[in-house]
């Protein structure tokens, strides 16, 4: 579970594409001394002729790349009937933005992650008050597991020159009204990588307990959201330029 006292970034690709490229990404993040590896085997598409995801064979190659490289798994659920197979994959759950208010789907993993205290990561929905995601959470919590990770995504307003607009006001406001951990999914809120390191260092200065950061070997190749995808050593000037306002503020890199 995420803690206060770190900072935890996780990172890996937008989706699992090959059982190469996630080795090679896997193999990138553990040099770098991270714990968490993300990777989407089920991709929540805006054009149903995008490429999908993998589905459980994207499942088993992220948990073999994780397994070998000594990391945690962390992928995204989108549907009720795919959780309990998930959940035998990877270590940590995710729920998107489109999925906050699916309350049958946060109900279902609150009860399959109830025995096991699996962490849930929940994106807040893209046009949700922090009230709303607030509330949103506690579908997880009352079904029995208390371990659910805040995530700040960006919010839809009439800015254009980003992908979303980070609200990295909801941090400080989410310490105050919640005891839940906070983290910031940098990639999806700005939508260009160039973006991605400037505002990791101000999400962690405004009291992020972890980032969300995708990487992938070759972005211009990627088969999905290549242009905020940052590359390996581009991932490691991040983690160089954030350690230090972690330490000032009394974390540790996790």
């Amino acid at each position: 579970m995420i803690s206060s006292e770190d900072l935890t970034i996780i990172s890996g690709p937008c989706a699992v594409e090959s059982r190469e490229q996630v080795m090679e990404v896997a193999k990138a993040v553990s040099e770098l001394g991270l714990t968490y590896f993300r990777g989407g085997a089920f991709k929540p598409r805006t054009s149903p002729y995008s490429f999908q995801g993998l589905e459980e064979e994207g499942l088993k190659y992220l948990s073999e790349a994780a397994g070998t490289y000594g990391l945690k798994a962390v992928t995204e659920v989108m549907d009720t009937e795919h959780v309990a197979m998930v959940l035998n994959y990877v270590d940590m759950i995710q729920v998107g933005t489109r999925n906050m208010a699916n309350f049958a789907l946060l109900k279902k993993i609150g009860a399959l992650t109830a025995e096991r205290k699996t962490p849930v990561i929940l994106k807040r929905g893209m046009s949700a008050t922090i009230d709303e995601w607030l509330l949103a959470s506690e579908y997880i919590t009352t079904a029995g597991n208390p371990n659910v990770i805040l995530c700040e995504r960006g919010i839809r307003t009439f800015e254009t020159a980003t992908r979303f607009t980070l609200d990295l006001a909801a941090v400080p406001v989410i310490k105050k009204l919640s005891s839940l951990p906070i983290i910031v999914d940098i990639s999806h809120a700005m939508g260009h990588s160039e973006y991605i390191i400037p505002m990791s260092r101000a999400a962690v200065a405004a009291g992020a307990d972890g980032l969300l950061i995708e990487v992938h070997p070759n972005p211009k190749k990627a088969l999905c959201d290549g242009a905020q995808s940052l590359t390996p050593d581009q991932l490691k000037q991040l983690v160089f330029e954030t350690k230090p306002i972690a330490e000032v503020l009394g974390k540790r890199l996790a």
